[in-house]
């Protein structure tokens, strides 16, 4: 069954356990579907997730623009006032109005923005392995490929035309392309007197836009450090 072809009555919907997605019964594409569309909350949850634990300025100003994306996309909305496809199909949306998508918009942000840190912000690629350089690429088509079947599943389950879907898409995508300008130029600079605020360094917030591989980082000090609390360790039992 293809949900796109025909506009279903209420009753021959079910939602996804937990939330207010939709998908026809007893179609299992539109099921998988309807899971691949709550990949913004996944990555919500994820931000959420990361900011507690690591507390660093850039993922939480890129928090920050996804917030934005999804106020500026309430704001077009309800200036627009365009209508889902199948309006009354759904018994619950977070709002009637479809254009543009938000689901798009966010998705389109998130890969655009992550796109541009990837090959932009992490300068050492250059110095870069070809190990690394293939994660990148890996990872770039893998978002990419989220972002594709994220839209496709809001217009395959009813819930936006392919215009709304393009023009969330392309909405997010300039969101994103200005959000990492701002954020680069006027926002970067800033994150070392930010980091020293009274407030930041109660909070533990840290600034690691200079250092250019985070993980390898993280990881060599985590191994000295353990290694010269081991040698401590050692000289105390003899």
């Amino acid at each position: 069954m293809a949900a796109v072809d025909e506009c279903l009555a209420p009753a021959r919907w079910r939602s996804v356990s937990l939330t207010h997605v939709e998908y026809p019964t007893d179609d299992l594409t539109g099921q998988l579907l309807a899971y691949l569309s709550l990949f913004p909350i996944f990555i919500l949850v994820g931000f959420v997730t990361l900011i507690v634990f690591k507390r660093e300025l850039h993922t939480i100003t890129f928090f920050g623009g996804l917030l934005l994306n999804e106020g500026v996309n309430w704001v077009l909305k309800n200036i627009i006032q365009e209508t889902r496809p199948c309006e009354g199909a759904h018994a619950t949306v977070t709002t009637e109005y479809g254009m543009p998508s938000s689901h798009a918009q966010f998705i389109w942000f998130f890969f655009l923005y992550s796109f541009l840190f990837l090959y932009l912000r992490m300068h050492q690629t250059n110095n870069a392995r070809c190990l690394e350089l293939l994660w990148r690429h890996i990872l770039s088509i893998s978002l990419l490929t989220v972002a594709f079947f994220v839209s496709y599943s809001r217009v395959y389950l009813l819930y936006h035309s392919w215009r709304q879907v393009i023009y969330g898409g392309v909405a997010g995508s300039i969101m994103a392309v200005v959000w990492f300008i701002i954020t680069q130029e006027v926002l970067t600079p800033l994150f070392p007197k930010i980091a020293a605020w009274p407030i930041s360094e109660f909070f533990l917030i840290r600034d690691t836009s200079l250092i250019p591989n985070i993980l390898w980082f993280e990881y060599t000090v985590t191994r000295a450090e353990a290694r010269n609390r081991q040698r401590k360790l050692g000289t105390k039992l003899q």
